[in-house]
């Protein structure tokens, strides 16, 4: 018989796995890898996501990471930029490229979809982007030249789907920003992807970061198919949730009590612990789900959770007088609560604008 995990189980043990039980010293490049990489679609997230996991932890120890190429920015789970080391490129965009390639073929919108070689594109691109960085705009630019029939804009997309690339510094260091320029992977890196996927090696590193969890939960993280037949051949155990389905884990998996306290965390946006799975429950309730999902174009804001639950929302707006953080609780929250909120909020501010007075606007 298989051991049912009730949903606060799962919250205290996905909070610890996802390391925001207890902010731990663990090397920077060892928590990128352990939490399966990080969302950085903007540079600021991953910079946060760490800070609200990792003691001690300074924002220029990831910024000089980046620059010496231990950690990468590049395109990969739901074709979206993730910070992961760069051992970890080799296991995970080689997994994911299969995924990728089918997306590059449906990136145009229908009313404008023009059938091109994207083997060509492929090769083109790579060409123009193998020994010096080039901006998406540069790339769709040489890539109409090539393809005057098609829209510049949707094949530089293609063109991040079919290309293993790396978007360089300056691009993603704390206080710098820059244009965003990329460069072959390869290049970057010295060295292309296997041939093959190590599709079950990344099945474990995924059970490690969110386990237990079910099949459509690890689809819902990867969009990889065929995920039934990998995990059949892995020595997992299984659990059931509070509705009888099945939940896989790596055998070394620990479990975390439900009576585990929870303390109040501030999370960037897109972060890990709310993306990683279909079924959210275990992190947020129905109405914060609907609430957390009603936003424009799938840009979800900054979160925090109470008692290890998503629980509203927070955004800082800094001028040349102060950085003001306001936050917003989706539902009634206590003093208590709303006092270990306004503590991390006090912390990130120092962290975010360490030279102007700052101002927390709360209920």
């Amino acid at each position: 018989m298989s051991t049912t995990l009730s949903n606060r189980t799962l919250n205290r043990t996905l909070l610890a796995r996802q390391l925001l039980l207890e902010r731990t010293s663990m090397p920077i490049v060892e928590a990128v890898e352990h939490l399966g990489g990080l969302q950085a679609q903007a540079p600021i997230p991953p910079y946060l996501a760490l800070w609200t996991r990792l003691k001690p932890y300074k924002v220029d120890a990831l910024s000089k990471l980046i620059i010496d190429r231990s950690l990468v920015r590049m395109t990969l789970w739901r074709g979206t930029l993730h910070l992961i080391s760069a051992n970890d490129v080799y296991l995970m965009r080689t997994a994911l490229q299969p995924e990728l390639n089918k997306w590059a073929k449906i990136v145009m919108p229908p009313a404008t979809r023009v059938e091109i070689d994207l083997d060509k594109l492929a090769r083109v691109t790579r060409e123009y982007i193998d020994a010096e960085p080039r901006t998406v705009a540069e790339i769709g630019a040489h890539l109409e030249e090539h393809f005057p029939e098609a829209r510049a804009r949707e094949m530089s997309t293609q063109a991040q789907m079919l290309v293993p690339m790396i978007q360089v510094p300056p691009r993603g260091i704390w206080g710098v920003g820059g244009v965003p320029q990329n460069v072959a992977m390869a290049s970057w890196l010295g060295r292309e992807l296997p041939e093959q996927a190590a599709v079950p090696e990344l099945i474990k590193r995924y059970l490690r970061a969110f386990g237990p969890a079910t099949l459509a939960d690890m689809q819902a993280w990867s969009r990889l198919i065929g995920l039934k037949a990998h995990a059949a051949d892995l020595d997992l155990v299984e659990y059931k949730n509070e509705e009888g389905k099945v939940l896989l884990d790596a055998p070394d998996g620990v479990i975390v009590s439900e009576d585990v306290p929870a303390p109040a965390r501030l999370l960037p946006a897109f972060d890990n612990v709310l993306l990683g799975h279909a079924d959210r429950k275990r992190i947020m309730s129905e109405d914060a789900r609907s609430r957390w999902g009603a936003v424009r174009n799938g840009v979800f804001p900054p979160t925090f959770l109470v008692d290890g639950f998503l629980r509203g929302t927070w955004n800082v707006v800094e001028n040349k007088d102060a950085a003001t953080l306001t936050i917003e609780p989706y539902f009634k929250t206590t003093k208590k609560d709303m006092a270990g909120v306004i503590r991390e909020a006090k912390a990130v501010l120092k962290v975010m604008s360490p030279k102007k007075p700052h101002v927390i606007l709360a209920p």
